[in-house]
């Protein structure tokens, strides 16, 4: 189903390779379940993009509990990518993303090359599907565990073979935990990447002080919520600044405000996270936010603050 178009005088429609977005707010996967558990919460209709939770080839238990933790201005969390697997999602989920008017996206998560290619290949024959995510934090199993998202080359690799397999438009995520996230960009856009969104979670941990264990059962997790902001925006300009496919940024967005800055810093779109766990109406209020923002601006269309930070004094 076509996704609805702008209303009212402020044009907040996006582009992301070939595929046009009603406005620029995404849920991010992994904090927004299939959609539907939210769908007595949110309009659904009106986000630009639902991004759907990772699906791997095989259903996936996940972590033994505990697997959430709070922090201080944010959360850990080691689900481990539990999902229902491709099978079930194509036959039990897809039927009601189908309903939606938003454009879908879908998350896929792999231990090899060849299962994200699989992946990318079935769910290309999905009608429903507008873009696929690519999640490049997962450990290659071939290679020692070493992260596909932390090696140019690998996250090259897996670039290229899904776009191989696939006519639909390719976002790779990509993870914080490296040591050049410009580098890790410009490797998945040569490899023909239609678009990156980043960051993925920081890896972290919490200890019980009184019990001296850690609170996560597999010890360490993925800190995400406004305590990664300041590292999200700082990455997401970086790399908006070296590469010429679109980014979006994904990061302790929680206010209009928020996601504001990260356009600024040039993300054609965000992604909501963590704020959806402790506001399901994040997506709403940010998405009136930006235009009223824009008005307030002078502003008639949200592609003209897009990359439009002021530098120096």
């Amino acid at each position: 189903m076509a996704p609805l178009t702008s209303s009212g005088s402020i044009n907040l429609s996006v582009s992301i390779g070939s595929l046009d977005f009603s406005n620029p707010v995404m849920t991010a996967s992994g904090t927004f379940g299939y959609a539907a558990e939210f769908a007595n919460l949110v309009d659904l209709d009106r986000l630009g993009a639902l991004v759907v939770k990772g699906i791997s080839l095989k259903p996936r238990p996940g972590n033994p509990p505990p697997r959430i933790a709070e922090t201080s201005c944010g959360m850990l969390n080691a689900i481990g990518l539990e999902n229902v697997g491709l099978e079930r999602f194509v036959t039990e989920k897809m039927p009601f993303l189908r309903t939606c008017r938003s454009r879908v996206i879908v998350n896929i998560l792999g231990d090899s090359i060849e299962e994200y290619a699989i992946l990318a290949k079935e769910l290309s024959k999905v009608s429903g599907i507008d873009a696929l995510e690519v999640n490049i934090s997962c450990p290659n199993v071939k290679k020692g565990g070493v992260a596909f998202g932390t090696v140019p080359e690998m996250a090259a690799a897996v670039t290229s073979a899904v776009k191989n397999v696939t006519e639909l438009p390719v976002i790779v995520k990509l993870s914080p935990n490296v040591t050049d996230i410009v580098a890790m960009a410009r490797a998945v856009e040569a490899s023909g990447a239609d678009a990156v969104s980043l960051i993925n979670t920081l890896i972290g941990m919490a200890i019980d002080a009184q019990t001296r264990k850690p609170k996560l059962a597999n010890i360490i997790g993925g800190l995400s919520g406004p305590a990664i902001k300041p590292i999200a925006l700082r990455m997401v300009w970086q790399v908006a600044s070296a590469v010429g496919i679109p980014v979006i940024g994904i990061g302790g967005i929680g206010t209009a405000e928020d996601a504001i800055e990260f356009l600024l810093a040039g993300a054609t779109a965000v992604q909501v996270g963590t704020a959806n766990f402790y506001n399901p109406s994040a997506t709403r209020q940010i998405l009136s936010g930006i235009e009223n923002y824009l008005q307030q601006q002078g502003e008639s269309s949200v592609r003209t603050i897009i990359g439009t930070l002021r530098l120096g004094v």
